[in-house]
Formats: C-alpha cells, sequence, structure tokens
C-alpha cells in the first residue's frame, strides 16, 4: 500500500472549484437575528413534497409567531440547498420517457450509462487514497496498520491532514456543510423529544487534530466547537408526533415557574452577561446578501414550550413539528496521553436529526442530569421531611421513639428517593441510547463508502439534467440553463433545488460534449455524437465479455 506524504493539493476532485470561488458555500453568511428569540432562516413553498419526501434546504434565519391549537407557532425560512433529491434512476428514466423518438431514447439511455462510468472513473483514485488513508485511522483496526507502516510522529500527523483534506473535498463535493455557531443556538434554541440535558464532556475529546487542520486550511466562520469535533449537515425535513406529553407539559410549567423566580430575584442577571459574550460575534452576520434572490421554503416549528396554560391544553392531546437535518456527519477523536496516543477517526452519519434535539450526535456526552420534574420531585420530598421532624422535635412531649421512627422514615423515604433518581438516571442513557441507534446509518468506512457513491450520483444527475435541456431546448446561457435545470426539476419532479450550473457545465465541458459559441451561449453536440466523443468505457467492455458465448 503506497501511501502520500505531501499534502494532496493537485488530487482536488474534478470539478471543485477553491473554497473561496464556490458561491454559497458559507451558509452562514446569509443568517440574521431580528430579536434575541429568533430561530432560524427561511423560504415560500411547501417544505415537504406530496409523496412525503423532505425538502432540502439549509438553515437561514427569522421568526413569525402566531397561535395555533393553544400552542404559539414559529414560521422559520429556509435556504435551498445544491442538492437533487431525486433517485438517479427515476431520473434518467423520466427524462428518456419524454424524449419522442426510439432512437434518440435508446441513445440517450446509453449515453447516461457512459457519463456515470467516466464520472466514477475521473473519482477512481482519489477515492482509493481516502479508503487507504482511513484504513491507517479506523478506530477499529487502524492501530494495527499503523504499526505494520513503521512511520515516524511527523509522517503520520501529515497523512492525517491529508486524510482530513479529501474528507473535507468530498464534503463539498456531497453538497454537505458545516454547522455554524448560529445554527447550533438556533437549533438549541428549543426542545422536542428529547427533554434532557446533555453536554459534551471534554475531556474525553481530543483538541489537537482540528485545531491543526484549521490551522494549516483556515475556514470562515468556524464554530466554537471546531476544535474538538465537526458537525455537518445537510438536507431539512419535518418530523411531526402527536402524544398526551403529561409529563413534559409539567417540565415546562416548571421551567416557566423557575424562570419567573429568577427573574422576581432579579438572579437572572447574573447568567445575561455570559450570554452577551456568546452572541458577540453574531453581528458579523447580520446582512442577509441581497444579490441571490431565490423562492424560500417555510416551515412551522411547533413547540410545548410555547403552549398556552389552560387545564385544556394539560389534558388534551397536541401535535407538536419540529425541522429535522436530514443527515448530519461528525468526525472526532477521543483523547488519549501522549504515552500512548491514539491515532483512531471517528466519522458517524445520522439521519432525521430534529434540531431541537441535536444534542444525540455529540460526541462522547456526559450521563444526563435530572430534568425539573425530578428535582421537584427531591425538593418537595425533602421539605415535608423536614417540616415534619422538625414539627415533632417541637412537640411540649416529644416522645424519643416518636422522633426515631419519624427520622428513619424520612431517611428511608430520602434513600427511596436517591435510588429513583439513580433508576431515572439509567432510563435516561437508555433512551439517548436508543435514539442514537435509531437514528444512525453508519459509521466509519461505511460512512466514506457512502460519501463516494454520493458524490458520483450527484455529479451524474447534474450533467444529465443540464445536457438534456441543451438538447431539447438549444443554446442557452449560463443563467438560461440554471433557470430552465431549476424549472425541469420542478415540473417533472415536484421538487426544489439551487441548481448547481455553473459546476454542471464544466463537466460538460470536460467530457467534451458542449461547447460555446461567439456571445458565450452553451450549445451540446448531437446524441449520437455525444457518445463517440466520450467513447466506450471499460465497464461496457466488461460487460460485452461477461454476456458473449463461452468458447468451445
Amino acid at each position: 500500500m503506497s501511501l502520500r506524504l505531501s499534502p494532496p493539493r493537485h488530487h482536488r476532485f474534478p470539478g471543485c472549484p477553491r473554497r473561496d470561488a464556490i458561491p454559497g458555500l458559507d451558509s452562514t453568511a446569509r443568517i440574521r437575528f431580528q430579536s434575541p428569540s429568533v430561530l432560524l432562516y427561511t423560504t415560500p413553498g411547501p417544505l415537504m413534497e406530496a409523496d412525503g419526501r423532505p425538502a432540502t434546504a439549509s438553515a437561514a434565519a427569522m421568526e413569525k409567531k402566531e397561535m395555533k391549537d393553544g400552542v404559539a407557532k414559529e414560521v422559520v425560512r429556509l435556504e435551498r440547498e445544491s442538492v437533487i433529491p431525486i433517485l438517479k434512476p427515476k431520473l434518467v428514466m423520466k427524462l428518456a420517457y419524454l424524449i419522442e423518438r426510439d432512437n434518440d431514447r435508446a441513445e440517450f439511455m446509453k449515453l447516461c450509462r457512459r457519463v456515470e462510468y467516466t464520472i466514477r472513473a475521473w473519482y477512481l483514485l482519489q477515492f482509493e487514497d481516502l479508503m487507504q488513508l482511513y484504513a491507517l485511522f479506523d478506530p477499529v483496526n487502524g492501530e494495527k496498520s499503523l504499526e505494520q507502516q513503521s512511520m515516524t510522529t511527523d509522517e503520520i500527523e501529515t497523512l492525517e491532514l491529508n486524510f482530513l483534506t479529501y474528507l473535507f473535498q468530498i464534503m463539498e463535493k456531497s453538497n454537505f456543510k458545516l454547522l455554524s455557531d448560529e445554527e447550533y443556538e438556533v437549533a438549541q434554541s428549543g426542545q422536542y423529544l428529547l427533554n434532557l440535558p446533555i453536554k459534551v464532556d471534554e475531556s474525553k475529546v481530543d483538541h489537537k487534530l482540528l485545531t491543526r487542520y484549521f490551522k494549516e486550511h483556515p475556514h470562515d466562520n468556524l464554530p466554537a466547537f471546531a476544535d474538538k469535533y465537526i458537525i455537518f449537515r445537510r438536507g431539512i425535513g419535518i418530523d411531526q408526533t402527536t402524544d398526551y406529553f403529561f409529563m413534559e407539559k409539567v417540565d415546562v410549567i416548571i421551567s416557566r415557574v423557575w424562570r419567573s423566580l429568577l427573574r422576581v430575584t432579579r438572579i437572572d442577571r447574573l447568567f445575561s452577561k455570559k450570554r452577551a459574550i456568546s452572541k458577540k460575534d453574531t453581528k458579523k452576520t447580520d446582512e442577509i446578501n441581497e444579490d441571490v434572490e431565490e423562492p424560500d421554503l417555510y416551515v412551522e416549528r411547533i413547540r410545548l414550550e410555547k403552549m398556552e396554560l389552560s387545564v385544556k391544553n394539560l389534558l388534551r392531546k397536541m401535535t407538536i413539528q419540529e425541522p429535522t437535518f436530514e443527515r448530519m456527519i461528525v468526525v472526532y477523536r477521543r483523547a488519549s496521553t501522549e504515552s500512548k496516543p491514539d491515532r483512531g477517526i471517528f466519522v458517524k452519519h445520522f439521519k432525521h436529526i430534529p434540531m431541537a434535539d441535536m444534542e444525540l450526535v455529540l460526541p462522547e456526552k456526559k450521563n444526563p442530569s435530572l430534568t425539573p420534574m425530578d428535582w421537584v420531585k427531591f425538593l418537595i420530598s425533602a421539605v415535608i421531611g423536614l417540616v415534619t421532624l422538625v414539627g415533632s422535635l417541637e412537640m411540649p412531649k416529644a416522645d424519643i421513639w416518636v422522633v426515631i421512627a419519624i427520622l428513619s422514615g424520612v431517611m428511608g423515604y430520602c434513600a427511596k428517593i436517591y435510588f429513583t433518581f439513580q433508576a431515572n438516571m439509567v432510563a435516561y442513557q437508555n433512551l439517548i441510547t436508543k435514539s442514537m441507534y435509531d437514528k444512525q446509518l453508519d459509521s466509519g468506512k461505511g460512512t466514506i463508502l457512502h460519501l463516494c457513491d454520493d458524490v458520483i450520483q450527484q455529479e451524474v444527475k447534474e450533467v444529465i439534467v443540464s445536457y438534456y435541456i441543451l438538447m431539447e431546448q438549444g443554446k442557452a446561457t449560463i443563467q438560461d440553463l440554471d433557470l430552465r435545470c431549476e424549472q425541469l426539476i420542478k415540473e417533472e419532479f415536484g421538487v426544489e433545488c439551487n441548481f448547481d450550473v455553473v459546476d454542471a457545465v464544466k463537466k460538460l465541458e470536460k467530457l467534451g460534449i458542449v461547447s460555446r459559441d461567439s456571445i458565450g451561449r452553451i450549445l451540446c453536440v448531437p446524441l449520437k455524437r455525444a457518445n463517440e466523443v466520450i467513447g466506450t468505457t471499460t465497464e461496457e467492455l466488461v460487460i460485452r465479455a461477461q454476456q458473449a458465448p463461452a468458447g468451445p
């Protein structure tokens, strides 16, 4: 196994422009906070398609409130992403069906296959390097692989940065975005189903690897936790749950009473300075980019925290709703000692994560603390026990045996409360474990392979759609082609997306099946000629050899 020690700059993914040349890559530049209670970013049109598919979008920022069934709705605006959320076979078959002539339809199907085979070949070397590098840092078997290589510490650290460089490139081509501080704060501004205070145990997470990487590869608007772990997200969906939520409603009431007490006693002022410091840097992104005017998506965020206090609301079923990050990928390394360093890099892939329950994906979580309801039970029990004990002692003829009996009862009840707390802690940990099991798609090598295939699928779909538009509607400017591709996807598939036309045209030009006229308009070569230009691929030769009859 041969490994490069030099930074893989010459191995930039095909058609992948430099980070500073990618329009809209930094989604946080479009976020603004209009008030302290603002939640997210938004856009017009339904979030969910008719067949239940989630629309893709990246979080952007605004909040509007109105009442619905006793719960305040928060309308969230979402910015569309450059992901085509259509399966490639469905896309190809639908576009082929729209072609009238049988000969042209057959040529188009052949072209689609050759485009995919060619793009796979483009990425083959990069993906092989990526998988070889990850084999060294796989948390399961990576240590043995490193021992066999007999490399120095400097060489290993160079390979670590090479792996992260490849990983960031593949994330970029798969249209994943780094989760920003603003998006994290917006997501954590409410609760959904997992009403537990969960935090990362920073002593168990490595701080050195990502710090070295971002020092050599600076990024704009990095989140505060970027030295410990990074979170990528892509796509926006929606999740609804209907239930009575009795305990959750009691927790909400207790939290409101507690906040009221803090305001009355003015204790909350002690924490206001810390919050102001944490939001100081959000002024850097308080303007919306006016250059890009695109239709928006709107979704309602319905939470119990906004519930009106009434007997009717406490006793009836309610439907709560929360936007979800359709895909999230977390990358981190566990902390280790210098004498025995742990080189494993964890790459975990999650699906359908409600924004308010995003703590699920955090690495190396601390044991969850108790809920407000648990603390109320403890305080009430302690007060009742103390009042009973003090009252018995103040009796003029207090019997020592009665006092001992009361004291024993109070101590026994406190012990019961303690063990109940311990059982609750175990139940909460089991809840987190079950939720992670349900939401985790894959990890490690499986996630890397999934990303590699996802890059190819997106690239192929971009090429097929853009070529089909040029073939059917003739030459077009880059702006017209962008608009026509988005219209085609919306009209034929009922899905909206921000088509990455610049990247699609670069790939078409690299394939040699488009050209430009004297005024810069793009035109494609005929179908048959396009197949001739690409030529017979290795995959086609292999298929022919397999289908050929065996010799005598």
